[in-house]
């Protein structure tokens, strides 16, 4: 008998969540659940600049609720929406987009009403949204009164446990980027190979330009590696609020020669990013995960990371993979990142070792860990092909 599981997301923007919900629905040709995907608008305020909207990495069924941004639709009118998609889907199981905006909630209470099974999206680790009472009680019991829960990675299982989710409750999927179209892994090595020939050092930052991402950090700790490097350069790839500012301080730090503000780059570009660069720093104050690195070390490029992403445990082996180093440590990032520069020399070992590494976080490997979660909390007979994908597949 086949059951039919609505997945809520809040966005389209997310490539990576269109590749996983791809990778889903063509698992669904050969199991026994149907998945109904709901997004619920274009983007959000944070994302605005960064990147297009791109529907082609959502290769499935969708329908989406609003156009335009999240942030732009009145919160009574998204959460009257929201309530009546939950009370009308016919399906068994509901899966949340998170837990942190009333219309979250709303729809967890049209979940009770109806009986219907419930599970929720956790990105959320202990050092990126650290426990306070005020909020750690509200979360308690909105996850009490969940069936589930998918983390994203060792340190969002912690932080569920640590506010009474079960850990057999806990589905940890893998984060998985979406890789540009353009992007083949048999040609990879060589293509890192031959851009990195002879290159002087060149670190690497790619995201947005917020305050949360701690490139002040990075910009104090590069003007210590180029007095140890003098050849080495900087380049920032992102857009956001902070651009200006920093770039005043760029300046200020006379380093305006060695540092290069790319502006967004996406696709092909980004990919000449990562296969030209020593490595990625990525020095946050705040980072459920930081899938940059995914697509880092799918280009063979290694990360340098502040101890407060996410993705550190699973992603970085210390001295093969990348490094890391206490946030906002100045100096500790400064050193790291020298030592990085010639840890990292041999390309071809440290590309093949971060290939190796990064091989298993792919869009059809968490496709397999939500299905395998949803059988869970249907409490449904696995049949032969839903057993073996899950079963090659640990929490």
């Amino acid at each position: 008998m086949t059951a039919t599981v609505t997945i809520f997301h809040n966005v389209v923007w997310s490539r990576h969540k269109g590749a996983v919900f791809t990778a889903l629905y063509n698992l669904s040709a050969s199991g026994t659940i149907r998945y109904a995907m709901v997004q619920i608008a274009d983007t959000e305020t944070e994302r605005l600049g960064f990147s297009d909207v791109d529907y082609s990495f959502h290769r499935y069924p969708m329908r989406k609720l609003f156009d335009g941004c999240y942030d732009d639709v009145p919160t009574w009118r998204m959460i009257a929406r929201l309530t009546s998609e939950v009370l009308k889907t016919k399906s068994e199981l509901v899966v949340l987009p998170g837990y942190h905006r009333p219309e979250y909630w709303a729809m967890l209470a049209a979940c009770i009403v109806t009986r219907k099974r419930r599970a929720v999206f956790c990105d959320s680790t202990a050092l990126d949204r650290p426990r306070r009472l005020m909020t750690s009680i509200p979360k308690r019991i909105f996850f009490s009164l969940c069936d589930g829960y998918f983390g994203f990675g060792e340190r969002s299982r912690e932080y569920l446990m640590s506010l009474g989710a079960k850990r057999e409750r806990i589905f940890v999927p893998c984060q998985a980027a979406a890789l540009p179209r353009s992007f083949l892994p048999e040609r990879a090595l060589d293509e890192r190979l031959a851009a990195r020939r002879d290159a002087a050092p060149v670190l690497l930052y790619v995201g947005r330009l917020s305050e949360e991402k701690g490139i002040g950090t990075l910009l104090d700790a590069f003007v210590r590696v180029r007095e140890a490097l003098p050849d080495a350069t900087l380049r920032i790839v992102g857009t956001g609020v902070l651009h200006d500012a920093l770039d005043e301080r760029v300046i200020a730090l006379g380093l305006s020669d060695a540092v290069r503000f790319v502006g967004s780059q996406q696709d092909e570009p980004l990919s000449r990013e990562y296969f030209g660069a020593t490595c990625l720093v990525l020095p946050s104050h705040s980072e459920p995960w930081g899938l940059v690195v995914n697509e880092a070390l799918s280009h063979g490029c290694p990360a340098v990371v502040s101890d407060r992403c996410g993705c550190m445990p699973e992603l970085i082996v210390e001295g093969e993979t990348g490094c890391s180093f206490p946030a906002g440590d100045i100096e500790a990032l400064a050193r790291t990142l020298i030592d990085a520069i010639a840890r990292f020399g041999d390309a071809q070992r440290t590309a093949r070792a971060c290939m190796s590494r990064i091989a298993r976080f792919d869009p059809r490997s968490a496709a397999v860990n939500i299905e395998r979660g949803c059988v869970t909390m249907l409490g449904e007979p696995r049949d032969g092909c839903t057993a073996s994908r899950a079963s090659g597949i640990g929490r």
